[in-house]
């Protein structure tokens, strides 16, 4: 049976009907919930509610699905009900300095214990200098030296009374000390003693060698003296600063008592400042070195650089954390994610310490949770590896790429890793997911929770109901004019538009999102209070406008018949196909002359794109089905002696899909008949080997397509497109179409199998076997089946041997 043409309220749907009643969005109430996505909302739920680890998620979906926003909104609503996690905070390791202890503190306290070691190295900067220029210090150490010096006074006087009754005298001179003899009270000349006898002389020098040996006695004792009085000094030092830096850190102790490790931490800071009271007590200026042409630090940041070992670097603060920590890491490198050691330049050299530690995104997520872009991780450096190393181990540890990679051999800093506790969101597309699934093998543990987002959502009234909140949801958030019951319904069927579906509405959310605020801006520019359809149409229209310069390019080459399409008359073996064409955000419809030609041959069909490499192998294979139902529906009591070959007229760009594979079929059959085919009427559609007419995509840019051809040449109510019949729910077309259908101008058939649409196309049956196999005389099966038998036996002819090489055969035999 011949199909008719569709009625105009099957080409476009009205959102009217399931609307509910409401004047404008003031009067919408917004629902909190998300639209079509309790999939996604599930998994999402599973893996934060998960305490073992593996369970992070992958979030898949289409770009402008919602995915980041729903995601971030749902674990912050999660994260709120949970407790804030704990601080870490570094600090200096007194025993190995280039491996800094990481502490784990109460939330809020590590900033606490910041400002207590400020406080701490502040207070004792002053009082400490105070109590070493004290009265009673000063007396406490003169003591010590005076009784140093006592010491030193009464072995030099026993040793000088010892010399006198002998009749010597001690002497200190600029070399040190020194014997002489003495007589009469005055010391002898070295003259006089040559001049006594060699008795007398040796009596002196043996009183003085005894003498001698005694004083060298005493001078050895003196180092030993020395470091008693050092000791007794340090000692009286080391009783001042433990008093002083017990007392100054009093209250420190208190207020982390309850941590051990903290307590372990103040012990060691401690007694390193009771060791290293002297710094307390540097100049503030260090004497200039001279020569050097760069400037010394002077002892004032000497000091800042020795008080920095007691300094807290506190790498997590979670004190006005409320709740778990939520983080989306943009940039997802290697040091934002892990955290980085940066350098200070010193003297020409980089110099680096445990303040210089600096956190990533996965500190600050440690407890809670982190949301990274899939795309962006893969494309930075190390950072993937990374990430699923640290999942792995479930520590994070402070490294640059060329400490991962062994590369770096000099010493730098080996932080304690931080244990680590966090819920990864890893987004993108469905492909990004397949192909990890698929190449990579730690993605399955890592990530055994896949959040799929949703294109489209059922159009039934609760939807819509939801679907019109979530528009009114919009204009409020943003501020916008309200938008008018007429104005939401255009967006609405414009979001089924989108999804190529007239029973489905959109759910790429943020298409819907700027087609809201584009029509609001128009609203403005036609100064209306509230944005109306026209309004949105408007906003549709300017989209369309602003991508559509190769639309207007291909359709002007199409007018001027430098790209050749007919739209009237009737050809042989001709016929114009229908392709959509891609650009980014934007579509559209283009016709394609489609021609066919036939000759003597085996059976081949000849697909002129596939042999120059131009048609994919989706096309290719839609051409293989065509030949099938070619040899299934007339090569069953004859071979098919035919070749024929299909090709895109000036179609140079590349061919794929199998949307044409009903079309070549047709043309096909027009060129074995020689049945001409109605020029006013484009076709799409796939074919199966049965002879069905399958659905295809962009059934709405194809039949626009055509549609503005004809348009641009002047309707004549013989121009229309040829559609499957599965494809009638998917149609939302535009009002101009939807009119010229109305005003019977232009018109578009459902098509089911390949007999209707050859009835369409050639004006007469495809006819149907009888009894004895015959198709109807006169009718297109009729013909092509005339004609193949006709090729068949021309072949045969051909295969034969003539007369004369007959007879020349029989006489030789």
């Amino acid at each position: 049976m011949t199909p008719t043409t569709l009625s105009p309220d099957a080409l476009h749907r009205s959102s009217e009907p399931l609307l509910p009643p409401f004047i404008n969005t003031d009067d919408i109430t917004e629902t909190a919930e998300v639209l079509g996505q309790d999939r996604a909302l599930a998994a999402i739920d599973l893996s934060a509610g998960m305490q073992h680890s593996g369970y992070n998620v992958f979030v898949m979906g289409p770009p402008g699905s919602g995915r980041h926003s729903v995601v971030q909104k749902l674990l912050e609503e999660k994260a709120a009900t949970e407790l804030a996690p704990p601080d870490w905070v570094y600090v200096h390791n007194f025993k190995t300095p280039h491996q800094p202890i990481a502490l784990k503190l109460p939330t809020g306290r590590g900033m606490m214990l910041r400002q207590r070691m400020e406080s701490l190295i502040e207070e004792l900067n002053s009082s400490i200098p105070s109590i070493f220029e004290s009265e009673e210090y000063r007396t406490r150490r003169n003591a010590i030296q005076s009784q140093f010096e006592q010491r030193h006074e009464m072995v030099f006087d026993a040793l000088r009374r010892k010399a006198v009754e002998r009749d010597i005298v001690l002497m200190q001179t600029p070399n040190g000390f020194a014997f002489a003899p003495v007589r009469d009270g005055e010391v002898m000349r070295p003259e006089v003693f040559q001049q006594l006898s060699e008795e007398e002389r040796h009596g002196i020098q043996e009183k003085i060698d005894v003498l001698q040996k005694e004083l060298q006695g005493i001078i050895e004792q003196f180092p030993r003296w020395d470091k008693e009085r050092r000791e007794a000094i340090r000692k009286i030092d080391d009783e001042v600063m433990m008093s002083a830096v017990s007392h100054a850190m009093q209250e420190t102790r208190e207020a982390f008592q309850d941590l051990a490790d903290c307590i372990l931490f103040l012990d060691e800071v401690q007694a390193d400042l009771i060791e290293n009271a002297a710094m307390f007590l540097t100049p503030d200026e260090m004497p200039g070195i001279r020569g050097l042409p760069f400037p010394v630090a002077d002892g004032m940041n000497r000091r800042r650089e020795t008080f920095r070992r007691y300094a807290v670097n506190v790498v997590v603060d979670n004190s006005n954390c409320v709740g778990a920590p939520v983080v989306v890491e943009d940039n997802p490198s290697l040091p934002r994610l892990v955290g980085r050691t940066e350098n200070i330049a010193q003297f020409g050299a980089l110099i680096t310490d445990f303040t210089l530690l600096k956190p990533g995104s996965l500190h600050r997520a440690n407890g809670g949770y982190l949301i990274v872009d899939v795309v962006k991780i893969l494309t930075q450096p190390f950072a993937w590896e990374t990430l699923k190393r640290t999942l792995r181990s479930q520590e994070i540890r402070i490294e640059s790429p060329g400490e991962a990679l062994g590369l770096v051999s000099t010493v730098s800093l080996e932080p304690q890793p931080i244990p680590l506790r966090v819920r990864v969101a890893l987004i993108g597309e469905r492909r990004h997911y397949y192909l990890l699934s698929q190449l990579d093998p730690d993605f399955a543990d890592l990530f055994k929770v896949v959040a799929d987002f949703s294109e489209s959502v059922q159009w039934d009234g609760d939807n819509m109901t939801r679907y019109v909140s979530l528009i009114a949801s919009m204009v409020r958030r943003q501020g916008l004019r309200t938008f008018t019951r007429d104005a939401v319904a255009r967006v609405i069927e414009h979001g089924a538009r989108l999804t190529d579906d007239s029973e489905k509405l959109s759910l790429l959310v943020e298409k819907i999102a700027d087609l809201v605020r584009e029509s609001d801006y128009w609203a403005g520019k036609n100064e209306h209070s509230s944005v109306d359809a026209g309004d949105v149409q408007q906003a549709i229209d300017a989209e369309v406008h602003r991508a559509d310069r190769i639309r207007e390019r291909a359709y002007e080459s199409i007018r001027r018949d430098i790209m050749l399409i007919d739209t009237d008359g009737e050809k042989v073996g001709q016929i114009n196909g229908l392709s959509v064409l891609d650009l980014g955000n934007f579509r559209f419809g283009r016709p394609t002359r489609i021609t066919a030609r036939i000759g003597l041959g085996t059976g081949k069909v000849l697909d002129i794109e596939r042999e120059v490499e131009l048609g994919g192998p989706l096309h290719s294979k839609g051409v293989m089905i065509l030949a099938g139902y070619l040899l299934a529906t007339f090569g069953t009591d004859a071979p098919l002696s035919l070749s024929a070959s299909l090709v895109f007229e000036q179609s140079y760009g590349g061919v794929d899909g199998d949307s044409a594979s009903s079309t070549e079929l047709y043309a096909l059959i027009s060129a074995i008949s020689g049945v001409p085919l109605r020029q006013s009427l484009a076709v799409t559609g796939s074919v199966n080997q049965h002879g069905d007419v399958q659905a295809i995509g962009g059934v709405n840019e194809k039949i626009e397509g055509f549609f503005d051809i004809c348009a641009s040449r002047g309707l004549t109510g013989n121009q229309g497109v040829l559609i499957p019949d599965a494809n009638t729910k998917h149609l939302m077309l535009r009002t101009d179409v939807v009119d010229a259908v109305k005003a019977g101008k232009f018109s578009i058939y459902p098509v089911s199998r390949i007999d209707q649409g050859i009835e369409l196309l050639a004006g007469r049956p495809a006819g149907e076997r009888d009894a004895h196999g015959q198709y109807p005389e006169d009718s297109i099966f009729r013909k092509v089946t005339d004609r193949l038998r006709e090729m068949a036996e021309i072949r045969r002819k051909f295969g034969q041997p003539s007369s004369s090489e007959d007879t020349e055969h029989d006489r030789k035999s």
